[in-house]
């Protein structure tokens, strides 16, 4: 098992990204009224800033998350069984939690060679997305407003954004709630990590809920408005689904430096917030299981990561799993 440097405690390239993101990005008001994107400015500074994040800052080096197997902290070792049950899928991706609030969260996937993240959205929120090593082909898209149905299916009209293979080191990479490819599929190339901010996070009860989809080519179906459509290849029908059967997800342990919140903050632990993300993904199709292990054993896993971290600068509380 392979690791970076440790989680040092002076101030980190991940504690700056959190203040420049804490500043950044408002909470939302309410549910009915998500937050209106950042200013470009403000864009720019957070994306300059995740330019200069290596893996090494965030606990990881290039080989640590390869096609071996790699590893996630204690977790390998207490999900070994349902790592086993779950052996006819692919090799998992697996999301690192670094920090989440009603604001913003900030994440990292860590994909193996051929692994793939289906065509999904981000309603209402702009997301950052840094390569941190590796080789990933993106492909998104934007809705073509307003609406176009095809005649024949609910399908809806998408343009093509990017379809292309970034490795790093590249720039940083945005989307918007309404543009920059809002709709995107990752595939790694080569194994890969990539460092995500979300803002604000998905909520179901706000309405952000990670919807799946499938394009068609353009010729596929019909449109009242087919004639008015310029170089057809920079299109797409875009078509809700339920279950993408092939996404093996599940939790690791974030092993970089600690984000210090503000005094008498409370937060849950790291592990628990990955686990709780890929519940939140679930919420969209059944398919093999993200967590394959019984409650019992993933609440041993809370209690191990709550002894972990009890040496904390910030005051830690464990939510108890379902």
């Amino acid at each position: 098992m392979a690791w970076g440097a440790p989680a040092r405690a002076q101030s980190s390239r991940v504690q700056a990204l959190y203040d420049l993101c804490r500043r950044t990005f408002p909470s939302p008001s309410s549910a009915a009224s998500p937050p209106a994107p950042p200013p470009a400015s403000a864009v720019r500074a957070i994306s300059s800033l995740m330019d200069t994040i290596s893996p090494a800052d965030v606990g990881l080096r290039d080989d640590s998350l390869g096609d071996g197997g790699g590893g996630h902290g204690f977790f390998d070792s207490t999900f070994v069984k349902g790592a086993a049950r779950a052996s006819r899928w692919a090799q998992p991706i697996t999301y690192l939690h670094v920090y989440e609030c009603d604001a913003f969260s900030i994440g990292i996937f860590c994909l193996p060679t051929s692994a793939v993240i289906p065509l999904h959205d981000h309603p209402g929120m702009t997301v950052l997305s840094k390569i941190l090593y590796g080789s990933m082909h993106v492909k998104s898209y934007d809705w073509v407003e307003p609406t176009v149905l095809a005649s024949n299916r609910q399908v809806k009209l998408a343009k093509l954004h990017a379809d292309d293979v970034l490795t790093a080191p590249c720039p940083t990479t945005v989307l918007y709630p309404q543009s920059g490819g809002n709709l995107h599929s990752f595939t790694s190339v080569a194994s890969c990590a990539v460092l995500d901010v979300l803002a604000p996070p998905y909520a179901e009860d706000a309405g952000r809920i990670c919807t799946y989809f499938n394009d068609y080519p353009f010729s596929s179906f019909s449109s009242g408005r087919a004639k008015t459509v310029d170089s057809p290849d920079n299109y797409a029908w875009i078509e809700a689904i339920n279950s993408p059967v092939y996404i093996n997800m599940r939790p690791g342990m974030y092993t970089g430096p600690t984000v210090q919140v503000s005094p008498n903050f409370t937060c849950c632990i790291p592990l628990y917030q990955s686990w709780s993300l890929l519940k939140k993904m679930r919420l969209r199709f059944p398919g093999p299981p993200i967590i394959t292990d019984e409650p019992r054993s993933i609440k041993q896993c809370v209690r191990a990561a709550r002894h972990q971290y009890s040496s904390s600068k910030f005051q830690c509380s464990v939510v108890d799993v379902p």
